[in-house]
Formats: C-alpha cells, sequence, structure tokens
C-alpha cells in the first residue's frame, strides 16, 4: 500500500505538472461559478470583448450568468416559468455568441408530449438582456429533442434537433434556420440518414453543429442496424439543404443500447474536425477526426491520447476554435479518478501535439470548452462539490484567420440606444445601408470614413449593413425611443 501510495503521488504530480507545461498554455486559478446540487451540463460562449458567457441547467431550468470584468453577474433562469427545461449530466442548453449576438436554446419538458416545443432566446448586448423564447420546431404531432446552435457568418443562427413520430420511431436529425436573426425560423430539413436507406439515429446521443461560409455539418450518432458510429451531414448551401453526408468514425462499434454521449464539430476552410466517443474494442475511447468537405469522404477517427496506465474509459469529448488555435477537452477516468484533459494547439494545420494537460483531478462529469483571442476557457461540473467551475489559460497566439465576416472590427455602439449611435469599422466604410425587419431602407450613405454618427427617429430592431475593402458586415441595432 505504500508502494501504491507513493505512485498515486507521483502520478499526481505529473498530471499538476502537465497543467503548466505540455500545451504551452499557462493556467489561472480555478473559479467556482455557483455552489449548488443539481447544476449540470455546462456550455460555454464568449463575447465581443472576451468575456465567458456561462450556461447551464439546473434541475428544469437554463440558467446563465456571465463575467462583468470584475466578476460572474448573479445566474438568471433564461426560461419563463411556465415552461420547465430538460436537462441532465449529459444534455442540456445551449449556447453560441457572434460578437455580442448570444443564442440560447433549449428543450421544453416533458420531451415525449407534441406540445412540448424547442426554442430560442437571443441577446443583442452581450447577455445582459434576453427576449422572450421563439419557438424553433415545427413538428406537427411529432417529437423533438437535444437542440444544437451555431451560426452563419452574418450572426443568423442555425439550430440542429432530433425529430421522431409520435411513437419516436423514425428518429433523425433536422435543421431549421433563421434569416431574422432568431425572430422566426424556417421549416425544418433532414440532415441525416446516409450510412444506408433504413439507418435512423441514437436517439439519446446529443449532436453538434458547425457552420463556416456555406458549409454546415451536423455531428451525430448513426443507427444502422445497431452499428452504432459517428456521421455528419453536410450542407453546402448554408443549412438550407443537406446534400450528402460521410463517416467520421468507422470503427463499426455494434452495440444494442444508446450510450448517451454524442460529439463536437468546427469547421475551418474546407476541413470539418470532429471530436466523439467509441467503444468499439471494450474500452469507451474518445477520437477526433478530420475530414475535407470537398472530397465528400470521411475518414477514420484517431484516439485523442495513447495508452494511458489505469485508464477505464473516456467520454463527453468537446472542441472549439478561434483562428489557427484549436482546443480539445474530454473527460476520462484513471485509477478510480474523473478528470478533465486537454489537448491544444495555436496552429490547426500543422495538426493537434499529442501532449495534453489535465486541468483537473477528480469529479468531472461533463465539461465545455472555448477559445479567444490567446485565451483558452474550460468550464465543468464537478460532482462533488456540486459545482460549476471555470479555469482559463493563457497562449502565445499566431496570426489568425478569422472570418472577414466577424464583427471585431466593427461596431455599433451603444446598442441599444436612444438617440445617437456610432457606427465604426477599422477600415474606412464605402457604404451604410440600415433596413428594418420588412427590408425596408432606412437609412443610406457612402460616407469614406471609419465612424459615423447618425440617429434613427423610430423604435425598432435595423440591420445595419456596411461595405468595407470588398467585405461586408451586417449587425442588428436596438433603437428605443
Amino acid at each position: 500500500t505504500m508502494n501504491k501510495t507513493i505512485q498515486f503521488l507521483i502520478f499526481l504530480c505529473i498530471l499538476t505538472t502537465s497543467c503548466f507545461a505540455q500545451t504551452g498554455i499557462t493556467w489561472n486559478a480555478t473559479t467556482d461559478i455557483i455552489s449548488a446540487s443539481g447544476n449540470n451540463h455546462p456550455r460555454i460562449a464568449i463575447d465581443r470583448s472576451g468575456n465567458p458567457l456561462l450556461l447551464w441547467n439546473n434541475t428544469t431550468d437554463a440558467m446563465f450568468a456571465r463575467w462583468d470584468g470584475a466578476a460572474f453577474t448573479t445566474p438568471i433562469s433564461i426560461n419563463p416559468n411556465n415552461i420547465d427545461v430538460a436537462g441532465a449530466a449529459w444534455m442540456g442548453p445551449d449556447i453560441v455568441s457572434f460578437g455580442d449576438t448570444v443564442y440560447i436554446v433549449f428543450k421544453q419538458s416533458p420531451e415525449s408530449i407534441d406540445t412540448c416545443h424547442i426554442f430560442c432566446v437571443h441577446s443583442y448586448d452581450g447577455g445582459v438582456t434576453f427576449s422572450t423564447p421563439v419557438q424553433v420546431d415545427a413538428i406537427a404531432d411529432s417529437l423533438s429533442r437535444f437542440p444544437v446552435v451555431t451560426t452563419d457568418d452574418s450572426g443568423n443562427p442555425i439550430i440542429g434537433f432530433m425529430k421522431f413520430n409520435a411513437s419516436y420511431l423514425d428518429s433523425r436529425w433536422v435543421v431549421a434556420r433563421s434569416s431574422d436573426f432568431g425572430f422566426s425560423f424556417s421549416v425544418d430539413t433532414k440532415a441525416s440518414g446516409w450510412s444506408s436507406g433504413t439507418s435512423v439515429i441514437c436517439d439519446c446521443c446529443p449532436g453538434a453543429i458547425a457552420c463556416s461560409g456555406n458549409n454546415v455539418a451536423v455531428v451525430y450518432r448513426d443507427n444502422n442496424s445497431n452499428i452504432r458510429d459517428m456521421w455528419a451531414g453536410i450542407s453546402t448551401d448554408g443549412g438550407n439543404s443537406f446534400s450528402f453526408g460521410m463517416p467520421i468514425d468507422q470503427h463499426n462499434w455494434s452495440v444494442f443500447v444508446c450510450p448517451s454521449t454524442g460529439g463536437d464539430a468546427e469547421i475551418i476552410d474546407d476541413t470539418l474536425y470532429s471530436v466523439f466517443m467509441n467503444g468499439n474494442g471494450g474500452t469507451n475511447l474518445c477520437y477526433m477526426n478530420t475530414s475535407s468537405i470537398s472530397e465528400m469522404a470521411g475518414s477514420q477517427g484517431i484516439e485523442l491520447t495513447d495508452a494511458i496506465p489505469g485508464l477505464t474509459f473516456q467520454s463527453y469529448p468537446r472542441l472549439a476554435s478561434d483562428g489557427t488555435a484549436m482546443a480539445v477537452t474530454w473527460k476520462q477516468n484513471v485509477n478510480g479518478n474523473d478528470q478533465c484533459l486537454i489537448r491544444f494547439t495555436n496552429d490547426i494545420s500543422n495538426g493537434l501535439p499529442m501532449a495534453y494537460d489535465t486541468v483537473d483531478l477528480n469529479h468531472i462529469v461533463n465539461a465545455d470548452v472555448a477559445v479567444y483571442n490567446g485565451t483558452v476557457y474550460v468550464a465543468w461540473q464537478d460532482d462533488s462539490s456540486l459545482t460549476i467551475k471555470l479555469r482559463t489559460g493563457a497562449f502565445n497566439s499566431t496570426t489568425s484567420i478569422r472570418d472577414n465576416m466577424s464583427t471585431h472590427n466593427f461596431s455599433v455602439y451603444p446598442n441599444p440606444t436612444s438617440s445617437e449611435v456610432l457606427i465604426m469599422n477599422e477600415n474606412p466604410m464605402d457604404e451604410i445601408k440600415i433596413t428594418n425587419l420588412l427590408g425596408q431602407e432606412v437609412y443610406e450613405s457612402k460616407p469614406m470614413l471609419k465612424k459615423v454618427s447618425l440617429q434613427l427617429e423610430k423604435s425598432g430592431i435595423y440591420f445595419v449593413n456596411v461595405t468595407s475593402d470588398n467585405h461586408k458586415f451586417t449587425k442588428l441595432l436596438s433603437v428605443v425611443k
């Protein structure tokens, strides 16, 4: 026993040291967000200024808190009192940000009733205020669950979710999208069913959705006669239709029960990066896949780690990128300890190094990761202290490949406004067009300036469209008189 204790202490030291040395990330101390029972399934997004926005499930509520520059705000419930939210440690609400525009999606509980829907709320001020819920699913007498959300390059939400008939059969993943920044959603289009004509989906495995340019990918666990590998449904027209799918797993995992764990995905240029768990071979391990969208052919996933002494299982992998930087986090159990690990690179074009850091050593249930402007953010659920925790780390960022449509160099301030508004861009603006929600133009100019001040006469939501240096930028403006 003394030798085992010494071995464990050595192992602990190695893991602790790796937090500061292996990936090039310099980690800060852990922050407790909230300590109470029932808090699980944290999800994280980042606003335009680099402040973390945290979402998690608490029994029947979708809870939200944001960093205000000094501390996390008091958590608020996103859902109204008359709508309960479906959530657990392995599934729950989802969040995405596009600058200071924030979207949160959740499924109304109980999931098995066709009058319980999927809803989306939006914020245009970085999570200070949120809209009332907008129904996403048009499901008639069917059932829905597991919503996930991303945005297109203009900041409109694209939402994926599961859909079933009234008997929980004919399971498939579908996508609904918005062209008015979350005020309404299109009728959904099917994204799954590519492995065979009779395949369905694993109805207890959450999925993921990613978008870049016109490419949209829905990553899901397929069920083709109990072969439960991961697939990606691919759209090349912004999520309006899905023309093909590709396998991103290919381990032929034959299992007769749904494993209740999904995957995650990011798209950079033509490449789909995805992570997932597979149990073929007897041990649940996490994998990463890199596939070309234009070639329309998936590749086999590669294990996230080499052999680890005492490893029992891995699960719940998550993926995030910012420019060329990419991070992958997951949960694993080693010698009875549930740990949170991370692999990282500041230039994914050179691949993902095998070195990893251990963000936390025990009691991990589910984690999420975000990357922004030289900082990595990891949030997780601690099952011992019943706490949602956050840890940040700094890295040396390389030249970014942020999309030209991002909002980081283009701002509309203040927003909301009751009087004057400043429209600012890093480069001179060739043209400014402002339209209302009906598409009616209310302002147009060709200023050739970096900053323009103006006033709008009526209250409402407006689209501020700027053309600069052959690129177009769009941002929402709320005017309150």
